[in-house]
């Protein structure tokens, strides 16, 4: 372990002189690894086949499959993504508070990098360009842990990254990734609180509780993403189903996809049959409780479901009697992540928008929209569904922290 110790120390070292770079400097590194990623596109999908390759052989899922492919729509995806960073503005010496003192003194509260930041991550190696683009933007060195259904793409990608900011005047050691796959390697480096300044976990709720339980450093918590849609009573039947196909369909294998779909019980008799033939012709099997079950062909629906984020074309469904019991519900199961509503009426939006504990709610629209990029960030680092300094898609401000500068002429106390 002595290796993953020794890339967490150069990354230390690296967090000190990348903190020091000018917003172009760092602009011009972003661009030149947005250009090499693209040159370099042939390499990384020939990488991302072999991951490809032994992840069919595990008999890994389409869902999980489709997380860890790549073509070359997605590598030009994060490319672009690297090339949006540069051109945000940087928040790093951003002036975010303060005033002058009784005594004289004048006080500035201003962002500075976290300092290094550390990711164990799960299956898709987009994360990898997201992680150090956002990153290096603002100044962190970034310590990458990917998981091993993308081995080969996660160290091309940083390889690649690497070679074109060292060229491009990136300080040596702020982008590590470690080779090591191992669950013990991940535990060590959840220990490294000397050297690494935040955690982010990203990936599935067992590797999350693992990193939040076992981590000495601070953790900011991604949330799985059991995320629901209730149809209300006043719901537009053809933007509910629109949105609840969008929300499990469109890609399931992400976290933004919905797990759950509640229907209020006054427009069940006419939604239902509709909504299960259309996720049937979608090929999602439907676990319902037993006034679903009235409507069709629909396997029971057990507690555990509930509380199962699937990754896969599976949903929980369940007919409420209010929209009260909708979000006691959604409050119970959900990990605080994304949630929707589709209705027609003003007071129940505004109920639904105030009562449910999540990081982003949604009124007449699909979940799947909870993306940094979407959000205007660039590029997302995670999506946090705790409250403490970050929640919801962690951008470029998620990736600071802030000091005061107090500055006298003399004053004493």
């Amino acid at each position: 372990m002595e290796h993953i110790r020794k890339l967490a120390e150069l990354a230390k070292k690296a967090s000190g002189a990348l903190s020091e770079l000018s917003s172009d400097k760092k602009n011009e590194i972003l661009l030149s690894i947005a250009d090499a990623l693209e040159e370099n596109r042939e390499s990384i999908l020939r990488q991302n086949a072999v991951d490809m390759e032994e992840a069919k052989s595990r008999h890994m899922t389409a869902a999980l499959l489709d997380r860890l492919m790549l073509n070359e729509k997605r590598i030009h995806a994060m490319a672009a993504g690297m090339r949006k960073l540069a051109a945000l503005d940087d928040p790093i010496g951003k002036v975010i508070g303060g005033g002058t003192a009784a005594c004289g003194i004048k006080i500035i509260k201003k962002r500075v990098p976290l300092g290094v930041v550390g990711l164990i991550y799960e299956a898709r190696p987009n994360v990898t360009a997201d992680a150090i683009g956002v990153c290096l933007k603002t100044g962190n060195a970034v310590v990458l842990k990917g998981g091993s259904e993308a081995v080969h793409s996660n160290r091309e990608i940083a390889r690649i990254s690497v070679r074109a900011g060292e060229k491009a005047g990136l300080p040596a050691g702020a982008i590590a990734m470690i080779g090591d796959t191992t669950r013990e390697a991940g535990t060590y480096m959840m220990q490294l609180r000397e050297y690494i300044d935040v955690l982010i976990p990203r990936g599935r709720e067992g590797l999350i509780q693992a990193v939040v339980k076992n981590s000495t450093i601070p953790v900011i918590e991604t949330g799985a993403g059991n995320c629901h849609v209730f149809v209300d009573a006043s719901a537009d039947p053809d933007m509910a189903a629109a949105i609840v196909i969008n929300a499990k369909t469109s890609r399931p294998s992400v976290c933004n996809a919905i797990e759950n779909l509640l229907v209020h019980k006054d427009i069940a008799p006419t939604f239902m049959p509709r909504i299960l033939a259309e996720l049937k012709q979608h090929g999602v099997e439907v676990r319902g409780c037993e006034r679903t079950r009235a409507y069709g062909d629909v396997t029971p629906v057990t507690e555990e479901d509930f509380y199962t984020e699937f990754l896969d074309y599976i949903i929980a469904v369940k007919i409420v009697d209010s929209v009260e019991e909708a979000v006691r519900h959604i409050n119970k199961y959900g990990t605080k992540h994304s949630e929707a509503i589709v209705t027609s009426s003003f007071s129940n939006a505004a109920y639904f928008e105030r009562a449910v504990d999540a990081a982003a709610v949604y009124v007449n629209a699909s979940t799947r929209f909870t993306d940094g990029e979407v959000f205007g960030l660039g590029a997302e680092i995670g999506i946090s569904t705790q409250k403490l300094h970050a929640r919801g898609p962690m951008g470029l401000e998620e990736m600071t922290s802030y000091k005061y500068i107090v500055e006298g002429n003399g004053q004493i106390r």
